[in-house]
């Protein structure tokens, strides 16, 4: 689509030609990539169109991935709340691999082979794009190399282990702050290397064009999904939805297909340990406009420029920046993005655990967390859904040791 806006409350989006959703996006990487990029961009132009490559995806993504995921309605969790709310969890927890993470490494996957590569490189932070790429690869019989902040690798031991035992190899990172920010400059340092031979399967809705556009229409499964069966489940059509935002992958995915409807929509940043500190991941709330990893977006940096060290008690939203369709969507005032510290998301992981039996992943805590919080502003009688991205096996560790200090939440 070639232009962006707002036009007789029909929302057209972008990206344009080159990969720019209103002022953000675009391509800021050095000069031996952008033969890889534009090969890219016209492969995955291709595929698009292509029906046995699509064929091939639906075959793996319901035989393998296991499509569709149920809606399920949190009637617990739901009564809790008071104000006759109806809240629903679109369930990519019960996905492959543990996340959603798995639409888009298959997809990638299969562009990889398409392309004629052989390797494939991830970054990844709380692992779960990770183990997902390390999956990809070997069904689809490619060799895959992962790098990983030695932070993460302490907080996100198990997925570790579990790629390890999928034959990736993990290249621990131990620049910087020692996170996601940090395993992605490694990643793209060794596309630049090796740009022939390797796809780099980037884990999320960020990056230079065409990567923030193909992630999402690899994850637009999730929204399509939940559009259809919202529908199947109300009379009325579902009002609000909610999703944690890091690089935003399975926000972008899950909103894609309502930006035309009369929904609102909200994204849920990590708020760390409070706004009011350093110690947060809420780029879209407090940062400004820069380049980081290819793309303009917002990000979190100093006044020369500096990109500033994020903080999450989960570390898939432990990033210093957002997806460049986020950003757009925040100026123009289709989307909304709200936050959640680290004990919100505590008492988003035990309440939904408690009332529900489900063990959500740190990520979509957050959202779950921020509706806890945030349950008085909403009209009563609300239909509200929220993408549950993730299961929390990965961060029992991680919130044990977080209650020592915290204390339990609920």
């Amino acid at each position: 689509m070639k232009k962006t806006g707002h036009r007789k409350d029909k929302w057209v989006f972008g990206p344009d030609t080159h990969g720019h959703f209103g002022i953000y996006g675009g391509r800021f990487v050095p000069e031996t990539l952008i033969h890889a990029l534009n090969e890219l961009a016209e492969a995955y132009h291709a595929v698009r169109r292509n029906q046995s490559f699509k064929k091939e995806l639906s075959h793996y993504l319901a035989t393998y991935a296991g499509r569709p995921t149920p809606l399920y309605f949190a009637r617990n969790l739901s009564q809790s709340l008071g104000r006759n709310l109806n809240v629903y969890l679109k369930r990519e927890d019960l996905c492959h691999t543990g996340a959603h993470k798995i639409n888009n490494t298959i997809g990638q996957g299969l562009l990889a082979r398409y392309l004629g590569k052989n390797r494939i490189i991830a970054e990844t932070g709380a692992g779960q794009h990770g183990v997902a790429s390390a999956t990809a690869a070997r069904l689809l019989k490619l060799s895959c190399d992962v790098y990983m902040g030695t932070e993460d690798m302490k907080r996100q031991a198990l997925n570790v282990y579990k790629m390890k035992l999928l034959g990736a190899r993990v290249i621990p990172v131990t620049s910087g702050s020692k996170t996601l920010k940090d395993a992605t400059n490694e990643a793209i340092r060794d596309w630049v290397t090796h740009v022939d031979s390797t796809h780099y399967l980037l884990g999320s809705a960020v990056g230079p064009h065409p990567y923030p556009a193909m992630v999402r229409d690899f994850q637009l499964v999730i929204g399509r999904e939940a559009r259809a069966q919202i529908r199947r489940c109300q009379r009325s059509k579902v009002d609000v939805l909610i999703a944690c935002v890091g690089g935003g992958s399975n926000a972008i995915g899950f909103f894609y297909p309502f930006l035309k409807d009369r929904v609102k929509l909200i994204g849920v940043e990590a708020a760390g340990e409070g706004l009011h500190t350093k110690h947060h991941a809420a780029s879209l709330r407090k940062g400004s406009l820069g380049v980081l990893h290819g793309m303009k977006s917002l990000v979190l940096q100093d006044r020369d420029g500096q990109i500033q060290l994020a903080h999450s008690i989960s570390a898939g939203l432990d990033y210093p920046s957002v997806g460049p369709e986020h950003a757009f969507l925040k100026q123009t005032g289709r989307a909304q993005y709200e936050t959640a510290t680290d004990a919100d998301a505590l008492r988003g992981f035990h309440a939904l655990t408690q009332l529900e039996g489900i063990i959500p992943a740190l990520e979509p805590a957050h959202a779950v967390g921020y509706l806890i919080k945030s349950a008085r502003r909403f009209k009563k009688g609300s239909t509200v859904m929220i993408c549950l991205s993730g299961r929390g096996d990965k961060d029992l560790d991680v919130v044990r040791r977080a209650e020592h200090h915290l204390g339990r939440m609920i």
